[in-house]
């Protein structure tokens, strides 16, 4: 299910979201977490501060599924790795969403990078 022109721009226009995937038992979601997000074309992508060993990151490509709540609004949604071919185009959108955070440099570092997630509705 491909998000709406309208969830998008509420999305984008959010400083970060908080994103739960399921836990081992495939029904329980996880402690939510805040990280950031950005919006590119019609894709909402999130980075792991922590590259592939953070946490949250490992149930999400496990589980493949859970809930993120942003912009007042909670979804169902399903994780996958990006195409790594859209990493330059994600870390412009990083670059000017979050540009004046002391953070940007590692949510754009090839750590980061290699463990991009596009989040899409369920």
């Amino acid at each position: 299910m491909d998000w709406t022109k309208d969830q998008l721009i509420e999305i984008a226009a959010a400083d970060g979201l908080r994103i739960s995937p399921f836990r081992e038992d495939g029904t329980t979601y996880g402690t939510p977490t805040f990280i950031w997000s950005v919006v590119v074309g019609d894709g909402l992508y999130v980075r792991p501060y922590n590259g592939s060993s953070s946490r949250w990151y490992k149930a999400a490509m496990r589980e493949g599924a859970g809930r993120i709540s942003v912009a007042g609004q909670v979804y169902d949604v399903d994780f996958a790795p990006a195409d790594a071919a859209l990493n330059d185009v994600i870390d412009a959108a990083y670059q000017a969403k979050y540009a004046k955070s002391a953070y940007l440099a590692p949510m754009i570092s090839a750590r980061t990078r290699a463990a991009s997630v596009r989040i899409t509705l369920r």
